[in-house]
């Protein structure tokens, strides 16, 4: 993990400061002087000046860091700039090259998983996609530690192998649905997850949430279990509304079965069963953690 902050230090300032120095040092200032102006010890000044310091040459080449030295070292020399506004010239520039553009494109370099949002924006927007992307992975990942910390768990993943789904919050396809690829399975009696979670990778449990979405349900999170006659007593036992439908059906079976019924914030759904298909129980609720605690009211 690479902060893009860690670059202005680590290679932008270096690079700004070795080239005003030099600039300065051309401009008849004295050591001292080239220190007290960038606000560093003499020392560093010698080291940039001996080329102790690293330059990053991508930075140093590019044309509006050399406009930005020579405009600074123009008017420190003069005059007509002050340190501030100095520091103030480099700081517009510096979030220039974040937004879109060079710094953000090292930033992507030392962190590849960026290369699919909008750089800077979405790492300092708190609404951002990628802060909402992670936080449903996250939210998974949480739940996947209770089911899997608890005893007994892979007596319930059916033969189909369970998995435990969460969306984004306007979620539309499978896409927008974070799951375990390949599923959860019983391999020794032990739960076994393959991978971590990642979005468009589970088809039908997804499709299962976004059918109770689409039937009115503000759910986000499924978690399909084994089916019998006593998993959905304890559920009801426990207080859980359990909803039949059948697997059958030509259409939507599970979007038919929950239309036009007040559903409260976590229920199931299940079928029983059909030629061909495993009978399975899904746990629905807000979030993948809520819908693993769920899975523990029958160990």
């Amino acid at each position: 993990m690479r902060f893009i902050e860690e670059l202005v230090v680590e290679e932008f300032l270096p690079t700004f400061r070795a080239l005003l120095a030099e600039d300065l040092r051309s401009r008849g200032f004295t050591q001292a002087e080239v220190a007290d102006v960038l606000g560093i010890s003499q020392s560093a000044v010698s080291k940039y000046a001996h080329g102790e310091v690293g330059v990053n040459d991508r930075i140093a080449g590019d044309p509006r860091v050399e406009d930005l030295v020579a405009r600074v070292g123009k008017g420190l020399a003069s005059g007509d700039m002050s340190p501030v506004q100095a520091l103030v010239e480099a700081e517009v520039l510096i979030r220039q090259l974040e937004e879109g553009d060079l710094l953000a494109d090292l930033h992507e370099e030392a962190m590849p998983e960026l290369a699919d949002f909008d750089g800077f924006e979405s790492i300092h927007d708190p609404d951002s996609e990628i802060r909402t992307v992670e936080q449903v992975r996250s939210s998974v990942r949480r739940g996947l530690r209770t089911l899997v910390n608890t005893s007994g768990f892979a007596g319930l993943i059916p033969n189909v192998g369970s998995n435990l789904v969460e969306c984004l919050p306007g979620a539309e396809s499978v896409d927008d649905v974070a799951a375990i690829p390949g599923r959860i399975f019983d391999i020794k009696g032990k739960a076994t997850v393959p991978g971590d979670p990642e979005f468009g990778v589970s088809e039908h449990v997804a499709s299962v949430l976004l059918s109770a979405r689409a039937a009115g349900s503000d759910a986000r999170a499924t978690l399909n279990i084994v089916y019998d006659a006593g998993v959905i007593e304890e559920l009801e036992a426990a207080g859980y509304e359990c909803i039949e439908f059948d697997p059958d059906a030509p259409t939507d079976p599970v979007r038919e079965v929950l239309a036009d019924r007040d559903l409260p914030e976590t229920f199931v759904v299940y079928q029983s069963g059909s030629y061909g298909i495993e009978p399975i129980t899904y746990i629905v609720g807000p979030d993948a953690p809520t819908v693993a605690s769920v899975a523990r009211v029958l160990l």
